[in-house]
């Protein structure tokens, strides 16, 4: 499969959605509704960006695509397109 060039904004947000979701998956956090709020927020923020009203974007696929580019990019393992 061809990858996608995703804006960093978006790859980003889906980093900052991985690592909030965890937290608040973890055994008793403290901060629920900060956490609910912030998963929320950066939901909206992936949602509503226009990369997905662009012909790349269109595809169901780019949106696994995404989650997988911003969990590589979190290890390290920035592959070039």
């Amino acid at each position: 499969m061809a990858r996608t060039m995703f804006p960093d904004d978006p790859v980003q947000a889906q980093k900052d959605w991985d690592r909030t979701y965890a937290a608040l998956a973890a055994p008793r956090p403290r901060t629920i509704t900060v956490l609910r709020g912030r998963l929320l927020r950066l939901s909206a923020r992936l949602v509503c960006h226009p990369f997905w009203s662009t012909a790349a974007g269109r595809s169901p696929a780019a949106r696994v695509e995404l989650q997988q580019v911003a969990r590589d990019r979190e290890h390290g393992e920035e592959t070039s397109p």
